[in-house]
């Protein structure tokens, strides 16, 4: 078999080649996501233990054996697959905080001991980070196989390296980590820390989640400070 030079080869795998992430960091938030989900206590969660933990897993391993390794294939099929997904894990997490609230709120089963509520509390709040995370991985750009081919003119989400491209590598593009790291960030400090949203959907998500983060640590560690006392 006749091999091609080094310069044919890169060619032909197009210039979008070394753009290409690997699908293992996004499919470990997804199953962090499921297992974690499927830890909560039943009045935390939307559907049955098994539901969604199930319907999740077959959309991810849809979403593997149709873009298997790095991701750089585009299809209608695989964008509803993937969006569907992070829909499924945004719904599942804002439902358990809504039900959270609640009990908060009307005393539930969760909030009689301190270890209980801060054990669901963190579950919780665990959840919302991963899924929004997803949801900024995946709606950004139009997700990371649009990423590996193209960035857009006017980002959605405008990252340090984008703001300072002489921070960055020559076509830098974003990993899960980046969007996870802003995830994390946008849960603890509520608002905007380096990535700054420029895009209204990009704007109403964070805020969507500072909101779901602000009422689980405000009122999780006030009930467990009043448990306690």
């Amino acid at each position: 078999m006749t091999r091609l030079p080094p310069s044919e080869s890169t060619e032909h795998r197009g210039p979008h080649a070394s753009f290409r992430e690997p699908r293992w960091p996004m499919a470990s938030a997804v199953l962090a996501a499921m297992v974690l989900t499927m830890l909560l206590p039943d009045g935390l969660r939307l559907a049955p233990r098994w539901v969604f933990p199930v319907v999740e897993g077959a959309l991810l391993l849809a979403l593997i054996a149709g873009d298997p390794g790095r991701i750089d294939r585009r299809t209608t099929f695989l964008r509803a697959v993937s969006i569907t997904l992070v829909g499924a894990l945004a719904l599942s997490a804002v439902v358990s905080t809504v039900h959270l609230v609640d009990d908060l709120i009307h005393g539930g089963r969760e909030t009689g001991s301190a270890s209980s509520l801060l054990q669901s509390g963190g579950t919780v709040w665990v959840c919302t980070i991963l899924a929004f995370s997803l949801l900024y991985y995946e709606l950004d750009g139009g997700g990371s196989a649009a990423r590996a081919h193209r960035m857009p003119p006017t980002p959605a989400l405008a990252f340090p390296q984008q703001l300072n491209p002489e921070l960055a590598a020559a076509d830098w593009r974003p990993r899960f980590v980046d969007y996870l790291y802003l995830g994390l960030t946008n849960s603890t400090a509520f608002s905007p820390t380096d990535v700054m949203p420029l895009a209204p959907w990009a704007k109403v998500v964070m805020s969507v989640q500072a909101l779901l983060s602000l009422l689980i640590l405000g009122l999780v560690v006030a009930r467990a400070v009043n448990v306690l006392a």
